[in-house]
């Protein structure tokens, strides 16, 4: 009948490397591992979660491309004097302001300026070309359906989520999930006292990244809210940094992603108790 295949992340493998590197050392730690009960073990991904897959990370290539252009123009013009908005709308039409007068520059630099102006707008037309297809998808996929039922959960975190986790079959819990995108505090305890760091920051970088900034984006939406969500945050906003409340939401979005994920529900906003 064959052998039944296992995929294990090479972080978890590490830990039974005995001395130095050799292929028989490798191979007796993989197998060493590979009878831990414990073991977490990597689900393979499905045809339709690799072409999500490359569809972010071919769009996040661009979006950081474009951010490097973004910094080379600022800083051109900043040298002469000119400061550029931060909202890339904003600094687009402020760019093709000062473009069509007279700025303080030479032909050749003007030359410059429309050339890195044009790259931009290629890029950002790239990009919106993988926003569509990922809208698309988004359309097709019933899970991905259910997850934009989620405040700051759109269609790009909603693909980035089942392209990365599926049906979130691997995590037994909604924390599972938040730790495994780093979003839970690091613990590091000695002698009986438990003591709490910052986030780990460990797993998918690129999932957590977005789930931050759609919770940032979502917050103001939660907080005028009178849902059992919305006083959390107010309380949580009363003693802690508006980041840290960010991320703690970050972390809350990944606890209802994958109940959604796993149970088949959406999003419904539970009201607060009085």
């Amino acid at each position: 009948h064959g052998h039944s295949v296992r995929l294990m992340s090479p972080e978890y493998v590490q830990p039974y490397v005995k001395a130095q590197k050799t292929d028989d050392r490798d191979a007796e730690a993989i197998a060493e591992a590979a009878t831990r009960p414990t073991m977490r073990l990597v689900t393979p991904k499905s045809e339709a979660q690799l072409d999500l897959q490359i569809l972010h990370r071919a769009r996040a290539r661009l979006v950081a491309e474009r951010t490097r252009l973004t910094n080379q123009l600022r800083a051109v013009l900043l040298e002469r004097g000119i400061i550029l908005p931060q909202r890339r709308g904003p600094l687009i039409r402020r760019l093709d302001d000062l473009m069509g007068g007279d700025l303080p520059i030479s032909a050749r630099m003007l030359r410059l300026l429309r050339d890195l102006r044009d790259e931009w707008a290629e890029l950002d037309r790239r990009i919106g070309a993988y926003d569509d297809e990922l809208m698309a998808m988004t359309r097709e996929d019933d899970l991905a359906q259910r997850l934009v039922t989620v405040p700051g959960i759109g269609a790009i975190n909603a693909t980035a989520l089942v392209a990365a986790v599926g049906d979130a079959s691997a995590f037994a819990k909604g924390r599972d999930l938040a730790a495994w995108l780093g979003l839970t505090p690091r613990q590091h305890s000695t002698g009986g006292k438990t003591k709490m760091l910052g986030i780990s920051k460990r797993g998918n970088r690129y999932l957590r990244t977005q789930l931050i900034h759609g919770a940032r984006a979502a917050m103001r939406h939660f907080v005028e809210k009178q849902t059992a969500m919305g006083v959390w945050l107010r309380n949580l906003l009363a003693r802690a940094h508006p980041n840290v409340v960010v991320v703690a939401l970050a972390a809350k979005l990944a606890r209802v992603a994958w109940a959604i994920l796993r149970r088949g529900d959406v999003y419904q906003s539970q009201e607060a108790s009085i």
